[in-house]
């Protein structure tokens, strides 16, 4: 077989899926790399790392087979690319962008760079209009808008994997004040490290979203690197759809901690210095350049929206991942153990969680003109029912005022009327409508 300049076959070891090359000139960090294997089957790589003549390549997918001396790798002389079509939508694809659903491969109309490009800070719209989730703690208290990136920040079994099959089957871009199914929004679902039941689980909740979706699967089995290219292809593909379609995109990903996880492995596998909890240190940096994808430019009609799901290791909110994801994005659902622990669903503890773009996607024109007002009700009267609660384990709720028998009434109706819904979905409309009738019913109107 005759090798082109860019191809080598000076294996010096293999060691799992890392393949070390040596005497190698002009590899780049992160180029895409093609492996042949003995038997005439190929495999996809990248360049993780450089070291003078010395290469070490990720192999993507199964490096069972390979040999030191009959093994061949090819650079491609690109970095890693998506195939971009609208015939992927309505499908599912593996962490490398494989077909998963028994289909053929589409033929792509173009392809795309899976790391993005920069949106030019000057070009990005503020973002606006309510993306309504169906879950009133989120649309009435933390409200998500077009464009904007909020985390969801969960524990160790809490039910974080049933909150995003809820948002992607009930989550619809608003319209105005109807906030009415709008036949351009898609949802790109993007699941990293999952188990055989878990992705069972997230096969029936596509087969149940109504409108559009694209979703990327890695399983716990998959190569440690799908794990970081699913979310860029993800991403890739929310980007084609609304800046070049005009399509509003809901990106969920979960879980991100499994992301930060399988970077710090690809970290110990290039030797670099670790940094806290032995993350790599540009760990910011490489959430940010995921994160900051999501946006509107001005004079576009599409929008890329966020969600990330991120479970807390240790159920600590300082922990890197969370403590960084924080500083990019803006605001954070905050599920609750406690509530959990109750049977309310879903247990997102309010008085911690905040949408800082929340003012942008309602009142009049987007959602009611009393949205801000009965919010800042609920929050205010239920904080004060929470504190009560301190005082009624010191001196009983009979050595209490009947006001502040009342407060506390107030915070676990709260919980029981708005945060727990079960299976129900509620309209924005349906949320208000409640809230003012639970407030009402207190007499706590203005």
């Amino acid at each position: 077989m005759r090798l082109s300049r860019h191809s080598y076959s000076t294996l010096r070891s293999i060691q799992g899926p890392l393949l070390f090359v040596e005497k190698v000139l002009d590899a780049r960090m992160g180029e895409a790399v093609r492996i042949l294997f003995p038997d005439g089957r190929e495999a996809e790589g990248e360049v993780l790392r450089i070291e003078r003549e010395t290469v070490l390549i990720q192999v993507i997918g199964d490096s069972r087979g390979l040999d030191m001396d009959h093994t061949r790798v090819v650079l491609t002389d690109a970095i890693k690319r998506a195939p971009l079509s609208l015939a992927m939508l309505n499908r599912t694809f593996g962490g490398s962008f494989q077909p998963l659903d028994d289909l053929p491969m589409f033929v792509p109309d173009r392809w795309a760079p899976v790391a993005g490009f920069p949106m030019n800070p000057v070009a990005r719209e503020r973002p606006q209009q309510m993306i309504e989730t169906g879950l009133s703690c989120i649309d009435g208290l933390n409200t998500l808008v077009k464009g904007q990136k909020l985390p969801i920040f969960s524990c160790a079994g809490l039910p974080s994997r049933e909150i995003a099959a809820r948002i992607l089957e009930h989550a619809r871009a608003g319209e105005g004040a109807a906030a009415r199914p709008a036949a351009g929004s898609v949802v790109v679902f993007v699941a990293l490290g999952l188990a055989y039941h878990e992705y069972a689980f997230y096969r029936q909740t596509l087969e149940r979203v109504r409108g559009d979706f694209v979703a990327f699967i890695n399983l716990a089995k998959d190569p440690v690197v799908e794990r970081l290219l699913a979310p860029r292809f993800g991403l890739t593909v929310a980007e084609y759809l609304a800046f070049e379609h005009g399509r509003d995109v809901l990106v969920v990903v979960t879980d991100m901690t499994n992301y930060c996880d399988a970077l710090r492995e690809v970290s110990t596998a290039r030797e670099e210095l670790p940094g806290r909890r032995g993350y790599p240190g540009y760990l910011y940096s490489d959430l940010a350049s995921l994160y900051e994808r999501a946006g509107r430019i001005k004079q576009q009609a599409g929008s890329v929206t966020l969600l990330p799901v991120v479970t807390m290791p240790e159920d600590d909110i300082t922990h890197p991942i969370p403590d960084l994801t924080g500083y990019i994005t803006e605001g954070q659902i905050v599920l609750s153990r406690e509530l959990h622990q109750r049977g309310i669903f879903p247990p997102v503890d309010v008085l911690p969680s905040l949408s800082r773009l929340m003012q942008r996607g309602i009142g009049k024109g987007h959602t009611r003109e009393d949205h801000r007002e009965t919010a800042n009700a609920l929050y205010m009267h239920y904080a004060t029912g929470r504190d009560l609660r301190r005082l009624e384990a010191i001196v009983g709720r009979d050595g209490m005022s009947e006001a502040d028998r009342r407060m506390l009434d107030f915070a676990d109706a709260f919980e029981r009327e708005i945060v727990h819904q079960g299976e129900a979905r509620r309209s924005i409309f349906e949320t208000l409508d409640l809230s003012r009738a639970l407030l009402g019913r207190f007499g706590l109107l203005a």
